[in-house]
């Protein structure tokens, strides 16, 4: 259990921690390619561990110097696991992986925790079944563990009709050693980090809109080679301290070497149109990535804005703290579109609902989102977590905005992406 009271002021100057995907992504990369890679300011975390040590048990020569990783690539040429492969609470390790195991004619398993057996992957098992991979795993591959026997490959041409970057990843990874062409069209981008990191590591990839959406296409037998990798500051991590600092009067907050990818910084693009004072400073390319450092002034008023199913994608690991920040805003606000909340780490629609009701927040629960009518203030509450790391950090900020006291009945949960959120937390809040 976690007691926090409400701050009067928020100053100072952060590095969040590095950006989880593209640290996910840059070990990933790394094992495939042929050659060294090494990968700077890389994220340690639960999640990003797991895959890290994922592909160590597959054979891949992994050397940790703090927060630089060197990886001797593999050329898709790893070894059978001795035992199974465990993704721990991580989505993207799970996908991810799957993607490059169909490539490899060994068997191997794939399992995670209790929250992440009940999370679906029918979504990535039947594209890849329809490339060749033989997998079957429980409720027919739809839950972990799964079982993979990976071989030869063709490419496919699948609608990722969900615009989930996870499928979209796995799908490209499977098709990088695959024969013919891989084509995935989707409604609209999702966040296209991987597309971006193929590039880098030498990968040619061809992408344009059309009618029927953004299409991605990728030719099979493409070799990948090493390279070096400087992973920026994490702006799902970033947006947490962003929503305090908005919420609270007279607060400055100089954010520094955020990654800004469009398909990332939606949460910030959303609360400029509430009016919410940020500016991005300093911009510039790292990695094939934009990132800039953010300066955010406190905020008087905010006013209620709707969300669709096409802002989504930019903003879904933010939806919770959006809800928020809606929450203390004037006005109504709406987000429709996003189910997707309800297959994450929790069922986040039902935990953002529940907890903010529980603050006096006049919300109302929709299957695909929530509608909201703003008030002037939220009274502190036991918050239930539900394990889940991005709603421990949202009512964590709640907390420090509410009246009265807040308790976090499981603030450890917050490891699997920052580990050390309340130590930093603690050095922009002032009191007095």
């Amino acid at each position: 259990m976690l007691t926090l009271r409400k701050v009067k002021v928020v100053k100072g100057q952060l590095r969040v921690p590095s950006d989880k995907s593209i640290s996910h992504r840059a070990i990933i990369l790394s094992a495939l390619a042929q050659g060294r890679s090494v990968i700077r300011n890389w994220l340690v975390s639960d999640d990003t561990m797991a895959t890290l040590n994922a592909f160590a048990q597959v054979g891949t020569q992994i050397e940790r110097r703090g927060d630089e990783i060197r990886v001797s690539g593999r050329n898709y040429n790893f070894i059978e696991p001795y035992n199974v492969l465990d993704a721990r609470n991580s989505g993207t390790t799970a996908r991810l992986l799957l993607g490059v195991l169909a490539t490899q004619e060994f068997f191997s398993v794939v399992t995670g925790d209790e929250s992440l057996r009940n999370r679906p992957m029918l979504r990535v098992v039947e594209p890849l079944r329809q490339m060749g991979a033989s997998i079957d795993g429980r409720e027919r591959g739809n839950k972990l563990p799964i079982g993979v026997r990976g071989g030869k490959l063709k490419g496919i041409s699948f609608f990722n009709k969900k615009a989930s970057a996870q499928v979209k990843s796995s799908l490209l990874l499977a098709g990088l050693r695959a024969d013919g062409i891989t084509e995935i069209t989707e409604p609209y981008l999702s966040r296209d980090h991987t597309e971006r990191m193929l590039r880098l590591f030498g990968a040619e990839i061809t992408q344009m809109e059309t009618k029927e959406g953004h299409i991605i296409k990728l030719k099979g037998e493409q070799k990948l080679y090493g390279c070096e990798v400087s992973c920026p500051a994490d702006p799902s991590s970033a947006a947490f301290f962003t929503a305090l600092a908005v919420l609270t009067k007279s607060s400055h907050l100089v954010l520094k070497e955020v990654l800004v990818n469009p398909t990332r910084d939606g949460f910030f693009r959303k609360l400029r149109q509430m009016g919410a004072r940020i500016e991005y400073t300093n911009l510039r390319e790292i990695s094939g990535e934009p990132v800039a450092d953010i300066v955010i002034e406190g905020t008087e008023k905010l006013k209620g804005i709707d969300i669709v199913k096409e802002d989504i994608p930019s903003l879904i690991d933010e939806l919770p703290l959006l809800a928020l920040v809606m929450s203390l805003a004037e006005g109504t606000s709406t987000v429709k579109g996003a189910e997707e909340l309800r297959v994450k780490e929790s069922d986040r629609i039902r935990a953002t609902v529940e907890n903010l009701k529980n603050m006096g927040a006049n919300i109302e629960e929709y299957e695909d989102g929530f509608y909201i009518e703003g008030v002037e203030r939220l009274r502190g509450s036991l918050i239930r977590t539900f394990g889940d790391h991005r709603i421990a950090m949202t009512f964590s900020v709640a907390g420090l905005v509410a009246e009265g006291e807040t308790t976090i009945d499981n603030p450890e949960c917050v490891s699997v992406s920052y580990p050390d959120f309340y130590e930093d937390l603690n050095k922009i809040i002032h009191r007095t």
